[in-house]
């Protein structure tokens, strides 16, 4: 994959405040790590950063990050994403983590795993496709991280499975995942009785509201059989003054 260059501003003020004065003026306040140098403060055009991430979705991204101040350029370096923080409503990118790296030093980065074809299991008998396993741990190169995996299930049938054993990696890219882990598997259709009974099963007790029946059905078998229960003094007037 090649570098995707990206031209940043260097942020000489942070905090919580000046964040949030950021995102208003429509930018993303990131921070590059890594490198065992100190970490640099940055601020990102949010435009300009979400077109890169639509046009690459679901990619491992390299960047060439251009720090820059006004229209000086201070430094550069190629760096990968480490985390990027979301709002959880909107969803929208409140926080980026870097990881500044060298494209002479493999890395692991997660790939995503895409299915490519329809399974005869479903098509032809009705079953699902099950994507168990996402995503892939792989290490290589910066360079030749892949956009995505893809894995052709079109032959697989009901009980069949893909293992991370059966994908075939670019040349330069290895994983060290489980190669027994499974991928994608095609499970039967359910049947229709079983169906009706999933729909009609009652809904799971709440675990509090169980314990404290529990706790009250316990307090009934404890309490000396015979005993009689105390009515509280205003009732009892009150049951008086009815007579």
């Amino acid at each position: 994959m090649e570098e995707i260059i990206l031209d940043v501003q260097i942020r000489n003020e942070v905090g919580g405040r000046k964040a949030s004065m950021l995102r208003r003026q429509n930018f993303v306040p990131a921070i590059v790590y890594g490198a065992e140098i100190k970490p640099t403060p940055i601020k990102i055009n949010r435009r300009a950063y979400e077109h890169i991430r639509r046009l690459h979705e679901g990619a491992s991204l390299v960047f060439h990050l251009n720090v820059m101040e006004g229209e000086n350029k201070l430094k550069d370096y190629s760096a990968i994403i480490k985390e990027e923080q979301h709002h959880p409503v909107t969803a929208e990118i409140l926080h980026i983590d870097f990881n500044r790296i060298s494209l002479k030093q493999k890395i692991m980065v997660k790939v995503h795993i895409v299915a490519k074809g329809e399974a005869i299991g479903v098509k032809r008998d009705g079953g699902s496709l099950e994507h168990v396993l996402w995503e892939l741990d792989v290490v290589c190169l910066p360079t030749q991280i892949p956009q995505h995996l893809d894995v052709d299930v079109s032959r697989l049938t009901i009980g069949d499975s893909v293992y991370v054993k059966d994908i075939i990696l670019p040349e330069g890219v290895n994983t060290k995942h489980d190669l027994n882990g499974i991928v994608f598997t095609v499970v039967p259709p359910m049947k229709a009785e079983e169906a009706v009974a999933a729909a009609e099963a009652p809904a799971a007790e709440p675990e509090v509201l169980r314990e404290k029946k529990d706790k009250e059905e316990a307090e009934k078998k404890a309490a000396p059989e015979g005993k009689e229960k105390k009515v509280p003094e205003g009732k009892e007037k009150s049951e008086e003054k009815t007579k």
